[in-house]
């Protein structure tokens, strides 16, 4: 009887990773019917704002560094064929616009070094910016029981980075074929790579959202960022069953709009920095100008993009991707402009109000 294949895991990494762009690059997957909840919130317009529209000022700082204003190109891609030319596209949007940038899961950078350049290239290309690199929670936990925490200082270093993203996805994994079905440990590995490396740890959802409970856990483990990640953008749970037969999905295909809405989220976590200090993190579903200055009205530190930025590089390349950051930025000039404020912090004092 022939002897079974062993699947080749680093090979199935790099392929995943590819199927996730072209998956969300050309399919409807966004939630069907949880909306991440921006649309039922409005500004107090101000009629006499008695401001220039030349003296916004939308810069601000995170984790001590300068940025010309609270928006992140969140963490995508990295690790297989053509991510180099994405990444590298996305540092330059971020350096011409003097934004924060987040890179993909370097799982595969553990893996192998075939892929290093498309991690490596961001720092490249944004030598002064405020970068991220990213792992899994599952990843973090399998190191830390193999007391090989260290390694992921490769990573690290390979990016240059600023800070490290953990990224919890137990939906996402549920829905994957190849994916993790033990999620113990994580929290340990997390408090333990908090107290281990000097590097500020972040931890984000990939779109179900955490809860006011899990952030206050994560933070008092040593966390000193989340990202709320809410449900309203793009569905992860989605992106997997379509990786799958339709016959396979069908069963599982109830967890398509699983998650905690975006400004639901975003709203119970910001209750935390009333006695606790950390960064908050806004995204999921967040598409334009308007929601950043909502997200940061809500208590939000920074503002992820995700989806509409790799849709307009992947139809329209780097002028196409220019022309969104700069659409997004005009539209939160204009947002602070007719609610009066001035900077950043005068918008992060505005109350929202629901539509009724």
């Amino acid at each position: 009887m022939p002897k079974k294949k062993k699947k080749d895991k680093k090979a199935e990494t790099t392929s995943r990773k590819g199927e996730h762009v072209s998956i969300v690059t050309t399919e409807n997957v966004s939630f069907r019917s949880v909306p991440s909840g921006f649309d039922t919130l409005r500004f107090e317009h101000n009629a006499l704002p008695e401001l220039s529209f030349d003296e916004i000022d939308t810069s601000t700082q995170f984790l001590g560094k300068h940025l010309d204003a609270p928006l992140l190109i969140s963490s995508m891609t990295g690790g297989y064929e053509g991510a180099e030319a994405v990444n590298r596209a996305f540092a330059k949007a971020a350096k011409r616009f003097g934004l924060a940038i987040g890179i993909g899961s370097a799982r595969q950078a553990l893996e192998n070094k075939k892929y290093h350049k498309t991690f490596s290239v961001v720092r490249k290309e944004y030598p002064e910016g405020l970068v991220f690199t990213n792992i899994g929670g599952a990843e973090v936990a399998a190191l830390h029981a193999k007391n090989k925490l260290d390694d992921i200082l490769r990573i690290v270093d390979l990016v240059e980075a600023d800070a490290i993203i953990v990224h919890l996805n137990p939906l996402q994994e549920m829905m994957q074929p190849e994916g993790s079905r033990d999620f113990r440990g994580i929290l340990g590995g997390i408090e333990a790579l908090c107290k281990q490396f000097t590097i500020p740890v972040i931890v984000k959802e990939v779109g179900a959202g955490i809860s006011k409970s899990a952030a206050r856990t994560l933070v008092t483990h040593g966390v000193l960022a989340i990202d709320i990640a809410g449900a309203g953008g793009t569905s992860w749970a989605g992106v997997e069953l379509l990786r799958q037969d339709e016959a396979k999905r069908s069963d599982l295909d109830i967890f398509w709009d699983w998650g905690i809405p975006t400004v639901e989220a975003l709203q119970a976590v910001r209750e935390l920095k009333q006695s606790m200090t950390f960064g908050l993190i806004a995204s999921g579903g967040i598409r334009t100008g308007l929601d950043v200055a909502k997200s940061i009205a809500l208590g939000a530190d920074l503002v992820g993009l995700a989806q509409p930025v790799i849709k307009a590089f992947v139809d329209t390349g780097e002028e196409g991707l220019f022309a969104l950051m700069q659409t997004v930025l005009k539209q939160l000039r204009i947002a602070m402009l007719l609610s009066g404020s001035k900077t950043i912090p005068h918008l992060g004092d505005q109350i929202l109000f629901p539509v009724k």
